[in-house]
């Protein structure tokens, strides 16, 4: 059950023994407990379990925008102390600037993000270029004048990956980014994630409830427990990539979502 796939390298992301209270280590929420998670390099995990297990905690766990009280988060050999310039991060909500254009929204992460916030103005015009060709990978070709108002929800959260990937980060983490759209576009968007991570082959964290799109797209899915959080069970998806959507259909995709389903109805119930 924890055979990492052949094609995952070593070890990229590692939390070890992680517990975190909200409102301090003596007080407040404990939201998880001993949790053990570990990520290959070049990985698709996705992570799922109940509502308010602790899922989009461990993710800033990783990307270090809180500290656990206890345990270790180390990503890319370096225990996490703050903030990671490695990461890229897209949310359920877009999140773009409404008075800035699709392109200066995707820009925006080289703004602050060293080394390209030193060369930024210098550079902007290669920058652009680098923006328009994510556009284009991500089928917004010519949108990059576009306002986000002028967009769908689809075409906003297509713009929110290729913010994410501007600074072309070791590490995507992704909490909920197709869950407000639609089944078409949700769907349509797993394959341009698919086809981004299978070009580029960054490390990826999903958190999500789909458990269609966490096998359509992961290599390995972590089931969490009832809060307090910790890892429950970690299942290798082995179906053949490229996956088509039609795959979400077949009789061996079937079994596996039914098989996560009733871990996480295991761990609901403890």
């Amino acid at each position: 059950m924890n055979q990492r796939p052949s094609n995952v390298m070593d070890a990229f992301v590692e939390l070890k023994n992680v517990s975190l209270t909200y409102g301090g280590r003596h007080a407040g929420d404990l939201v998880l407990k001993g949790l053990n998670l570990d990520v290959g390099r070049g990985e698709f995990a996705a992570v799922v379990g109940p509502s308010g297990c602790g899922k989009s905690t461990l993710m800033k766990l990783v990307s270090g925008l809180m500290q656990a009280y206890e345990g270790e988060t180390i990503v890319a050999g370096q225990p996490v102390t703050g903030p990671l310039k490695i990461v890229g991060m897209a949310f359920q909500n877009p999140t773009l600037l409404p008075w800035r254009s699709t392109l200066d929204n995707i820009l925006l992460p080289l703004e602050i993000v060293e080394p390209h916030r030193q060369r930024f103005r210098a550079h902007r015009a290669s920058y652009a270029e680098a923006a328009e060709e994510l556009l284009a990978t991500v089928g917004l070709a010519g949108y990059g004048s576009h306002y986000p108002w002028q967009l769908s929800g689809g075409m906003q959260q297509r713009a929110s990956l290729c913010r994410a990937l501007i600074h072309e980060p070791d590490l995507l983490m992704l909490d909920e980014p197709f869950a407000a759209l639609d089944a078409f576009t949700r769907e349509e968007l797993w394959c341009v994630l698919r086809d981004l991570w299978q070009r580029k082959q960054f490390t990826v964290i999903l958190v999500t409830h789909d458990l269609r799109e966490a096998v359509f797209l992961a290599d390995t899915i972590h089931v969490m427990s009832a809060r307090p959080g910790r890892i429950e069970v970690t299942r290798p998806i082995e179906l053949p990539r490229p996956r088509d959507l039609d795959s979400c259909y077949e009789p061996d995709f079937i079994a596996i979502v039914h098989e996560l389903r009733d871990h996480i109805a295991k761990a609901r119930a403890l």
